[in-house]
C-alpha cells in the first residue's frame, strides 16, 4: 500500500491577482486546478483575508483541513510584514501570520512572494543542486527577487527597489511598466538589460532565473538579455509562488 502524498495549499498574493492551488509536496506539482481572483482594490488586510477564504472554497473539498503556505509582496520576518509593495500600507508592521491563522482557522506559513518562487525552484526546479549564487527574479506588477546560495534561501532581498533615476527600478523595468508605457517587447528588453547588468555588477551570480507572469513568453524578451551568468526561465513559471508557499509546510 503506497503512502498518500503529503498535500498543502499554496496561496500567492500579488498586486493584481490572488492565486491558489493544492500542491503535492513530494513532487512540487499542482494536484488541483489553479484558481485565481483579482486582488481587491486597495488590498487592505480584511479584503485580502476575505479573498483568501474565497480561494480556499474554490479549491473544493480536497482543500479541507490542509495546511496553508502564503506568499505576499512584502518583506516578512517572523511572520510580520515589514513593508508593502502594491498593497495597502496597513500591512506594514502587521502580524500577518497570526492574522491569517486566526482568520482561516489552521496553521499558516508566511513568506515574501519572490522568496516563495525561489524556494519552488530550489526544491523542485532549475535551482535544485545548483552551486553558488542563483538569483531568482519575478517580473510582474513589480520586480521581486530571491537569493539562493548553495541550496539555502537568503530571505528578503528587494532588487526591484534598486534606485534608477531617483525611483525604484521596478517602476521602469517591471512587466507592468511595459504595459503602462505601451512600449514594444524590444524596448522593454533594453530596460531589462539595464536591470540585469546592474545586478550582475553588484552580485556576480552563477545563475539568473526569470519568473513571474511574463515567464510564459520568454521568446519575446529573453534572447535579448546578455549576461555573463546563464539566464533561464523558472521551471514552474507563474505557479512558482503557489508551489514555494506550499513547500514552507515542509519546514
Amino acid at each position: 500500500m503506497t503512502e498518500a502524498p503529503q498535500l498543502a495549499i499554496g496561496i500567492d498574493i500579488g498586486g493584481t491577482g490572488m492565486k491558489a492551488g493544492i500542491v503535492d509536496l513530494a513532487t512540487g506539482s499542482l494536484v488541483s486546478d489553479r484558481v485565481r481572483i483579482p486582488t481587491p482594490e486597495g488590498a487592505t488586510p480584511p479584503d485580502v483575508l476575505a479573498t483568501a477564504r474565497e480561494l480556499i472554497v474554490l479549491l473544493g473539498d480536497q482543500a479541507k483541513d490542509l495546511p496553508i503556505g502564503v506568499c505576499f509582496p512584502a518583506s516578512v520576518k517572523n511572520g510580520v510584514t515589514l513593508s508593502a509593495a502594491n498593497v495597502s500600507d496597513e500591512w506594514i508592521g502587521l502580524e500577518a501570520n497570526k492574522l491569517f491563522s486566526d482568520a482561516l482557522g489552521r496553521d499558516i506559513h508566511f513568506v515574501n512572494d519572490a522568496d516563495a518562487a525561489g524556494l519552488a525552484e530550489l526544491k523542485f526546479g532549475v535551482a535544485k543542486d545548483q552551486p553558488g549564487l542563483s538569483i531568482m527574479t519575478t517580473l510582474g506588477t513589480g520586480i521581486g527577487s530571491a537569493f539562493l546560495f548553495d541550496g539555502k534561501l537568503v530571505p528578503n532581498t528587494e532588487l526591484g527597489h534598486l534606485i534608477w533615476k531617483n525611483k525604484s527600478i521596478e517602476l521602469y523595468a517591471s512587466a507592468s511598466a511595459r504595459e503602462r508605457a505601451d512600449i514594444s517587447w524590444a524596448k522593454w528588453t533594453k530596460r531589462l538589460q539595464k536591470f540585469y547588468s546592474h545586478v550582475e555588477m553588484l552580485f556576480t551570480p552563477d545563475l539568473f532565473i526569470v519568473g513571474g507572469g511574463v515567464s510564459k513568453n520568454p521568446e519575446k524578451f529573453l534572447p535579448g538579455i546578455k549576461t555573463n551568468a546563464p539566464i533561464v526561465v523558472a521551471q514552474h513559471q507563474n505557479n512558482a509562488g503557489i508551489i514555494g508557499a506550499a513547500s514552507l509546510v515542509l519546514g
